[in-house]
């Protein structure tokens, strides 16, 4: 691919199972999850990062520098929400021709996400994650010009990023899933706990 990529970290869920907090704001080791993303992600994203959240952006203000994008549209329609505020972003950028998006939970991202999911690109428009030969939808590279597919897709009522991964197609770049799984979710209290666990014995992570 040629152009400049944009990081894009996904948290405008409502965090239901981990009783209704902004997940990226809790702390693993004594570090905000969403530092720990941003540390990771920021050095692979030449043009710098975003945060797609919802409500009142001041309460990330202590722990992330970059922008904030609410949802373009009504109703929190879901994760392709937060990409296509990305995407629209982005647009506006010079230089920029992808979005690298993450889940806003996903503490322990590999160094090298951006630059393989780059060299995945083939013919297929958009690239993603898999761990273990797990795909992981919302840990993808999206090409600026999909936006317009995109908002469509969404004013229509579809919400399924899956199906609108198949409409597109995509190439996958895999990690191995062990000792740590790169892309792993912390969906409720015991993701969190083993995630606890994992920093404990890895300290530098």
């Amino acid at each position: 691919m040629t152009g400049s990529i944009l990081g894009l970290i996904l948290a405008g869920g409502l965090g239901r199972r981990m009783g209704g907090v902004d997940k990226p704001l809790l702390t693993l080791g004594g570090v905000p999850i969403l530092a720990r993303i941003a540390d990771r992600l920021g050095p692979q994203c030449p043009s710098g990062l975003a945060l797609s959240a919802n409500g009142d952006p001041g309460r990330f203000s202590e722990v992330f520098a970059g922008t904030i994008l609410p949802d373009p549209l009504p109703d929190r329609p879901g994760p392709l929400a937060g990409v296509l505020a990305g995407l629209e972003h982005a647009a506006a950028l010079a230089g920029v021709t992808h979005v690298l998006s993450v889940p806003g939970d996903t503490p322990f991202l590999p160094d090298d996400l951006a630059a393989r999911l780059a060299a995945a690109l083939g013919p297929a428009p958009v690239a993603l994650a898999s761990s273990g030969g797990r795909e992981h939808y919302t840990v993808a590279l999206w090409p600026v010009g999909l936006r317009g597919d995109l908002r469509a897709w969404l004013e229509a009522g579809e919400r399924r990023v899956g199906a609108f991964i198949a409409r597109h197609g995509a190439a996958v770049a895999d990690w191995p899933a062990e000792p740590v799984d790169p892309f792993m979710n912390l969906n409720g209290p015991e993701d969190f706990s083993s995630a606890s666990h994992i920093i404990q014995a890895q300290p530098s992570s």
